[in-house]
């Protein structure tokens, strides 16, 4: 089914939440190679400002991910990070302890992909992903690492694109929109959350049953979400005109 473009953004009233890589910046062979440049990071200034600091990021990264890209340089937004498992705002921090079955994760994908260049092993708070974009042909291989700890401490099983990740369980982008809402100034806003991955689903839901709507960014496909933009530079477009 086709999907209309999301309508012009309401700064009176919504909460503006927004998944990071593939939706706000390109998803790029590796993780840690992301750049904000200048000129988005004032675009998201300037929305923190219209919104009244009702704005979020929404993503499988953690917090302190999420940090190191920002650099201070937007202070008034929130961070819902490792796939809802962490919160912040305004200052305040929410996260359970990373379980130990991570640190063991991590040591056998490093094993198992030593000296493997097209291999990328990203390490988080509350989770562990082995990226296979520049090496598609060992896709098998990094879910097998992966499948031997999924259930270990709770751990869950996630895969998105071309990668697949261990996290904490119990969480989910869609039950860390639902505890930002519950926070001021988020609470009683409409939701509107822009995403691109499966990972995105949870959040699409949760945006609805609090009255907002999502936004799928990229190829058409099965979704909860109500609206579509084509890529990253559609969501800046769209963004812009709010700012």
């Amino acid at each position: 089914m086709s999907l209309p473009p999301p309508p012009p953004l309401d700064p009176a009233r919504d909460a503006l939440l927004l998944d990071f890589d593939g939706t706000l910046v390109e998803l790029v062979d590796r993780p840690d190679a992301v750049v904000l440049d200048d000129r988005l990071t004032a675009l998201l200034m300037r929305l923190a400002g219209t919104f009244a600091g009702r704005i979020a990021l929404v993503s499988g990264r953690s917090v302190a991910q999420l940090d190191g890209f920002l650099a201070g340089r937007v202070p008034d937004l929130a961070l819902v990070g490792s796939h809802g498992a962490e919160l912040r705002i305004g200052g305040r921090a929410i996260a359970p302890e990373r379980p130990a079955a991570l640190v063991a994760a991590e040591r056998a994908a490093r094993a198992a992909f030593e000296g493997e260049g097209g291999i990328v092993i990203e390490v988080k708070s509350l989770g562990m992903a082995i990226h296979y974009r520049m090496a598609p042909e060992r896709a098998a291989a990094a879910r097998a690492v992966a499948e031997r700890f999924a259930g270990q401490d709770g751990l869950m099983l996630q895969e998105g694109k071309m990668m697949v990740e261990l996290r904490a369980g119990g969480h989910d982008k869609g039950s860390g929109i639902a505890a930002l809402l519950t926070q001021p100034p988020f609470s009683g806003a409409v939701p509107i959350f822009a995403g691109d991955d499966v990972t995105d689903e949870a959040g699409f839901v949760a945006a609805s049953a609090h009255g907002g709507a999502g936004v799928l960014v990229g190829a058409a496909r099965t979704t909860a979400a109500r609206h579509r933009l084509v890529d990253v530079a559609a969501v800046h477009r769209w963004l812009e005109q709010a700012a």
